[in-house]
């Protein structure tokens, strides 16, 4: 049986509960529009995924959600709106984490962008504890893509069936897998402490 080196984590409802209906509402309360309005307008647009990408800077993501909604309005409140999706407290228990770090290294994997992630690292000590980080928009690829997961086991610094993965969404999940990683749906702190005792992952 091959023993676990690293731990990979998904970001986004893994490590911080996220709603995009939060967000939606919050650019409709800063910028006097509805919040359908602005579903809308971005659900339909490429910008979010071109930013996360890193195919977008921050500054011309600003300048194109402002030609999206047809509106003008400073940095300042596209972040305080684009960071009103994240939930205010952690999926996870800082116990379960700091019993981890002492056993194995612990790489974030996301799909995410700079305004989330400097924001999200701000205010959330728990992403402290992690040794490394790939994120899509300095990766230049999102998951599934294989170049992601190739630079998470860059960073894990083991061979990829020394990880252990967990992400809400089974796609990436299945993606992993097929690199190699052992990997696991997440849905609950409960269930990924049952999934790490039935792989012999001590904490």
């Amino acid at each position: 049986m091959t023993s676990t080196k690293s731990i990979i984590f998904d970001l986004g409802n893994v490590i911080v509960p996220f709603s995009l209906d939060r967000g939606y509402q919050a650019f409709a309360r800063l910028l006097g529009l509805s919040p359908n309005t602005v579903a809308a307008h971005l659900q339909n647009s490429p910008i979010y995924s071109q930013y996360e990408a890193g195919q977008l800077s921050t500054t011309e993501f600003h300048a194109s959600i402002q030609k999206l909604l047809q509106i003008d309005f400073e940095l300042a409140t596209l972040r305080e709106a684009w960071n009103a999706i994240f939930h205010p407290q952690t999926s996870l228990s800082d116990e379960l984490v700091l019993a981890l770090k002492k056993r194995y290294r612990l790489v974030l994997l996301s799909n995410t962008n700079e305004l989330h992630f400097e924001w999200l690292r701000e205010r959330f000590p728990l992403l402290g504890h992690f040794s490394a980080f790939t994120l899509s928009h300095e990766v230049g690829a999102m998951k599934p893509d294989p170049k992601i997961f190739a630079a998470a086991i860059a960073h894990a610094q083991c061979r990829p069936e020394e990880c252990f993965y967990t992400d809400d969404i089974a796609n990436y999940v299945e993606a992993a897998r097929t690199h190699g990683i052992l990997a696991e749906t997440f849905t609950d702190e409960a269930k990924l402490r049952t999934d790490l005792i039935r792989h012999g992952i001590a904490f």
